[in-house]
């Protein structure tokens, strides 16, 4: 995506189900759970660099020990720096202490990091400041073991106004309104009151300390998931671990982020992305299961786990900006699909070009294009073999033309190239934007001048600014006849509010094309309804009822919105021709069946907090107020 957004936040849980001692002698290190911690992290550090956090918890260590241990860092290489620091207390622990290195016992005893249940966090802050306070996994304290909770995820609440109220109303001060610290304390309640039933429950049977244990036993996670996750609006795929080890991911709904597990009798791991459990654990694609919506993964003190259902389960929109974008391609699913967004947008390219392949050449911007550009250039073969087999049958004139044909392939370039990530210490606008046009370089002489066309395919095309200052200024430099740039995905044409910071209506291209097209044409009076509609909602608490925006974009179609972003983006001193090319949503739910979730495309929220935020993003835009809607 050449307009960076920022985006997805990434999880990672490990579950050791066998004793510490077990992992020392038969991997050789007590850094097993570690190690396998940073390999998960690593391969989804693309899902956030804003920050990172890890989390460790001993099982059954006497009391007087600490068994719970955080380390947050907001450093660039936050994953890195993190890990480092826990090398380094293993090796300065064990520095004096060398006939120790194999003793579980007295490891976990004596050195940090070195339990059985771990969870990771990788940030990408959709609001505040990157400050280490920001960054999960956030930690709720008791003196009570089973009353400690840790929690991180993958989220956004629509409706953290209404859940802060709630935990007011349950009699509680929490530090701040924020979803994060919000989800924390409504879970931390009712973790509080399952312990407080076990405790009423079990107090005539046992004395203490046995009783803490058959506490710790019997408490009911799918129960406290229950109570405490009814009325939040959201996408999420949230996890939790309480202070005696156990421990659940759960997954909103609509199954909006993505979440996935493996089990087998060594390990339970969850991750936001596939790969990263095949990568790290080296197990089957086939054996990487999908928690389901509505339902969350629980895995006990004992390391026994299974998926229970805690909220009913809606129509599935999951999140296919995953499916575009987001996630890594290195997952087979995702790498099929991402080519299939290049090969079934052929059809608009080919009309584009007027099917001049032979004057036309083919590239892509940025590296994460490279897929769906790969994909494009496969269905380009597959048409040039019908032209090859209709040419042949019809009769072909010469051999010369014949031989031509046959060897004539798509012609392909690297045309654009990031050079260099420029800091920010320029303040002057004009300046800035100088060097943001030089982020990307350009390969030179490999263009017909004036003749040739080309067709560079980019993921997604949001705000359109890198296009109007860098890409397309240097692609004019090699003067081609007409430039095409394609996006994989549809016009973005709505606000996101479930985790990807894509919440300002003036934000989107689209919108400001068909912003600036009722205004051409005499159609303010739209802009007037729409804005009475969302104010009336908003004042009687029921702009979560509908998407009224939808109205915006009905007086004109796709094609009419993409020529007036072509307008926008296009410099005033571009000499060749420009056309935008999206992707329809019709293509993009046959390449993406499974992943449904279109509503930045459509308007079609998944959850009634979604029309909220639209209808509330609106009437900000339309006051000119610089704030997100949510």
């Amino acid at each position: 995506m050449s307009d960076a957004i920022k985006h997805e936040c990434g999880i990672a849980l490990i579950r050791l189900r066998k004793d510490y001692q077990y992992y020392i002698n038969k991997y050789g290190t007590p850094l097993y759970g570690i190690n396998k911690l940073y390999l998960m992290m690593e391969k989804q550090v693309n899902r956030g660099q804003d920050g990172a956090g890890v989390a460790n918890i001993k099982l059954d260590v006497p009391p007087g020990h600490r068994y719970i241990s955080r380390y947050r860092s907001v450093e660039q290489n936050a994953v890195p720096d993190i890990f480092a620091k826990i090398h380094r207390k293993f090796r300065k622990s064990l520095k004096n202490h060398k006939d120790k290195a194999k003793d579980a016992k007295w490891i976990q005893e004596n050195i940090a990091f070195s339990g059985e249940v771990l969870l990771g966090h990788l940030r990408y802050g959709t609001h505040g400041q990157n400050e280490i306070e920001n960054c999960h996994p956030m930690l709720r304290q008791s003196n009570w073991r089973s009353r400690n909770l840790v929690v991180a995820g993958n989220f956004n609440m629509t409706n953290v106004e209404e859940l802060y109220s709630k935990l007011v109303s349950l009699g509680q001060h929490p530090k701040e309104k924020t979803d994060t610290v919000t989800v924390m304390e409504k879970i931390g309640h009712f973790l509080d009151e399952e312990n407080q039933r076990q405790f009423e429950f079990h107090k005539h049977s046992y004395e203490n300390p046995e009783l803490s244990d058959v506490i710790e036993d019997n408490i009911d996670l799918q129960r406290v998931l229950q109570r405490s996750c009814r009325d939040f609006d959201g996408g999420y795929a949230m996890c939790g671990i309480t202070g005696h080890g156990a421990s659940f991911v759960a997954r909103d709904p609509a199954g909006i982020r993505p979440a996935f597990w493996y089990a087998d009798d060594e390990v339970v791991v969850v991750a936001s992305e596939k790969q990263a459990i095949k990568t790290s654990f080296n197990c089957n694609y086939e054996d990487i299961q999908e928690i389901q919506p509505g339902h969350a993964l629980i895995i006990d003190k004992k390391g026994e786990y299974s998926e229970k259902k805690f909220i009913d389960a809606i129509e599935k929109k999951s999140c296919s900006f995953e499916r575009i974008y987001f996630s890594r391609a290195s997952d087979p699913d995702i790498y099929s699909e991402r080519k299939k967004l290049g090969r079934q947008i052929i059809p608009q390219v080919l009309e584009e070009v007027n099917h001049d392949l032979k004057n036309t050449v083919f590239s892509y911007i940025p590296n994460t294009a490279e897929t769906a550009f790969l994909g494009m250039i496969e269905g380009l073969e597959d048409y040039l073999a019908k032209e090859r087999k209709k040419a042949i049958i019809e009769g072909v004139a010469h051999d010369m033309n014949l031989e031509e044909l046959l060897n004539f392939r798509p012609r392909v370039e690297k045309l654009i190239s990031k050079d260099v990530k420029l800091r920010t210490f320029i303040t002057n606008d004009a300046d800035r934007n100088d060097m943001v046009a030089h982020v990307y370089d350009t390969t030179y002489e490999v263009i017909k001048k004036g003749v040739d066309n080309v067709v560079l395919i980019d993921d997604s095309i949001v705000r359109g600014t890198t296009l109007e200052r860098s890409i397309l200024k240097l692609l004019d430099k090699l003067e081609p006849k007409k430039i095409v740039i394609v996006s994989s995905a549809p016009q973005i044409r709505y606000p996101d509010c479930y985790g990807i910071d894509m919440s300002r209506m003036k934000e989107f291209v689209a919108f400001r094309a068909a912003y600036e097209l009722l205004m051409e044409r005499g159609m303010e009076d739209v802009l007037d309804t729409v804005m009475a509609r969302c104010v009336e909602a908003i004042e009687n608490d029921k702009a979560h009822t509908e998407n009224f925006v939808k109205a915006i974009y009905e007086p004109f179609t796709v094609d009419e919105i993409s020529e007036k972003v072509a307008e926008i983006v296009k410099p005033k001193d571009l000499k060749a021709e420009l056309a935008i090319v999206y992707q329809t949503v019709d293509s993009l739910h046959k390449a993406c069946p499974d992943h449904l979730g279109d509503w930045y495309f459509t308007g079609n929220f998944p959850t009634p907090g979604g029309n909220k935020v639209v209808n509330k993003a609106f009437v900000n835009f339309m006051k000119g107020i610089e704030v997100r809607a949510y």
